[in-house]
């Protein structure tokens, strides 16, 4: 009994992780706009699942910043204010000046490889959308958190980074991403040589800099459908171009 419990709250876990991580791409890269409403029983039919689970992927969303839930079970997009973004990245600056403190000279070759290879993925990105550079390089961000195996660290760096991330997707100025790129590379060399303090100074200029881009000037709402919005984050997201964020070890 006790087997078959644990089995339905993993698999319960598994769908919930599918609708978020569906739902997180599509407010990021804009196809979900501010304000507009997420219903359960529409996110329900899309994806398979009870109103449970789909309020359970809401609930978490809403943690991290990316879903307001109103009065009445009411969940939309949320809009985040200049303020509350300025004060995001300040915070932000300070959780992964812990990160790169723990990772400095510490990471393996495998990692040191699976960051490289995560920032090659941002490169080939270049020339496509805005909202996708920025989501890429936001992961880019959330994996150098796993690599600490720290829980604690990971929760919060990942709540913090995806804010930023939505507040850049919906506000951030046209900018060259070959900066951004060259700064994830510089960070990964500093980690690499054991340079603390170094890297500590490129990642506090590097958030402070991407914070600076950021302009409160929204784009125009387009009104469409929310199952058809989702239908291609639905179908994509566990594809093998999504970046896969490795499991937090848990301390014995």
């Amino acid at each position: 009994m006790a087997a078959r419990t644990t089995s339905k709250t993993s698999e319960s876990s598994d769908k919930v992780g599918v609708i978020c991580r569906a739902l997180r791409r599509a407010i990021i890269e804009q196809a979900l706009e501010p304000g507009a409403k997420l219903p359960e029983d529409a996110l329900g039919e899309r994806f398979g699942v009870s109103r449970t689970i789909a309020r359970h992927a809401l609930g978490q969303l809403a943690a991290e910043g990316l879903v307001e839930l109103r009065r009445n079970r009411i969940a939309v997009v949320a809009t985040p204010s200049w303020q509350e973004a300025r004060d995001a990245f300040d915070i932000r600056i300070q959780l992964e000046g812990l990160v790169v403190r723990q990772l400095a000279g510490k990471l393996s070759k495998s990692q040191i490889a699976e960051l490289n290879a995560h920032v090659d993925a941002e490169d080939r990105a270049r020339g496509g959308t805005d909202a996708v550079s920025i989501r890429l390089a936001t992961e880019f961000h959330i994996l150098l958190a796993h690599m600490t195996n720290s829980p604690i660290l990971v929760r919060y760096v990942s709540e913090v980074a995806y804010r930023c991330c939505l507040t850049l997707s919906l506000y951030s100025r046209p900018h060259s991403t070959e900066c951004a790129i060259n700064e994830h590379r510089a960070i990964i060399a500093s980690l690499a040589k054991g340079d603390e303090a170094k890297v500590m100074e490129l990642m506090h200029h590097h958030l402070d800099s991407v914070a600076n881009r950021a302009l409160v000037a929204p784009t125009p709402q387009r009104g469409r459908d929310l199952l058809d919005i989702l239908a291609p984050y639905a179908d994509e997201v566990t594809s093998d171009r999504v970046v896969k964020l490795p499991k937090v070890a848990r301390r014995g």
